[in-house]
This record gives C-alpha cells, sequence and structure tokens, in this order.
C-alpha cells in the first residue's frame, strides 16, 4: 500500500461519473462485457501500482477522447478535472477522429510517444495494455482463434504491437505489471503458435 496517497476524493468520484456517463452504452469487443469493466480494471491497476489520483481519475477517462468525441472530449476534460489528468488523458490517446486513421501508422506513432511519455502517461498505459491482454488471453482460451477478426491489426498485426509495447514499457516503474505484461504477451504468442 502506498502511504503517500490519501484517500480518493471528490475528484475521483467525479471521473467516474462522467465515464460511466460517455462510455453507458459501449461494450467490449467479441462479447457483451460492458466497456466500464474496463476502465474499472485499468484504473485498479493503476492505484495497486501506487498512482495517484490524477493518474487513476486518467485511467478512468484514458479512452473518452478516441472513443467519446475526440478533442471535444479532451477540452471537456481539461475543463472539468484540469490540465494535468487532461494531459494523461491525451498522452494514453492515439486517434482523435472518428473514422480512425489506417491502424498500423496510427500504432507505430503511439508507440514511438510512448517512448518520451512522461511517466504518468506510460503508468496508465501500461496498466490498458495488461487489461487489454488479460482480456485478449481469455478470450483466445475460450472463443478460440476466431477472435483475430475483431481486431484492426489481424493476428500478425495485433501480437507484433503487443510485442513492441512489453519492450517500450519495460522501464522498472512498475515492474510486476511489467512482468504481467510481458506474461501474458508469451501466453497469447504461445496459444496462436499451437493453433496455427
Amino acid at each position: 500500500m502506498n502511504e503517500k496517497n490519501p484517500p480518493l476524493s471528490e475528484t475521483f468520484q467525479q471521473a467516474l461519473n462522467f465515464a460511466a456517463e460517455l462510455h453507458r452504452g459501449q461494450i467490449r469487443k467479441n462479447n457483451q462485457i460492458p466497456y466500464l469493466s474496463h476502465l474499472l480494471g485499468v484504473t485498479s491497476l493503476v492505484l495497486e501500482c501506487g498512482g495517484t489520483e490524477s493518474e487513476a481519475a486518467a485511467a478512468l477517462l484514458h479512452d473518452a477522447v478516441e472513443d467519446q468525441g475526440g478533442r471535444e472530449t479532451l477540452l471537456e476534460i481539461q475543463h472539468r478535472f484540469g490540465e494535468e489528468i487532461a494531459a494523461i488523458v491525451e498522452g494514453c490517446t492515439d486517434a482523435y477522429t472518428i473514422p480512425k486513421p489506417p491502424w498500423r501508422a496510427r500504432k507505430e506513432k503511439y508507440l514511438h510517444s510512448l517512448g518520451s511519455a512522461s511517466p504518468s502517461v506510460r503508468l496508465v498505459s501500461l496498466a490498458d495494455k495488461v487489461h487489454n491482454a488479460r482480456s485478449l488471453h481469455r478470450d483466445l482460451l475460450t472463443c478460440g482463434e476466431s477472435i483475430w477478426s475483431e481486431f484492426k491489426g489481424g493476428k500478425e498485426g495485433t501480437l507484433w504491437y503487443y510485442q513492441s509495447l512489453t519492450e517500450i514499457l519495460n522501464t522498472g516503474n512498475c515492474p510486476y505489471l511489467e512482468r504481467e505484461l510481458g506474461r501474458y504477451v508469451s501466453w497469447i504468442t504461445e496459444l496462436t503458435e499451437q493453433r496455427s
């Protein structure tokens, strides 16, 4: 437990309410799980890694710009929650428009940006990728190879992306979470190779 961080304040509650409002009708890929479950999972990982309230609030809102309104939503986050939270959310965002730019170029740009991103952005991104990798592993075990059709990068592109993330996010900032990402990516790769 991180003794430095005080209990969560009204800011966190407001971020939770706003995230629930924005993502109310959204579900996860390949299943009917409410999208909010992902946001809560990422936030839990950030807090368990000693993240600050601002990092936890940004974790709740990390997909809001990409999925729920683009730059207008970013400005709303900045207005409601301030520069620090908005900057973390922006650092976790790889697209501002619908339709999104081409997948590979977008992911390459995002990977490049992570190299010089703030520790806060890297922590929220790491928690996001760990939660996504867990979900992907679970879906591979339960649904099999058919899940790859849900991913814009397909099997090869998605594996490349997660392997790249494992290298870039391995900074010693949160070692156990970094190891967890590596384990899930290894398991996903092994499962995929076994079924090829």
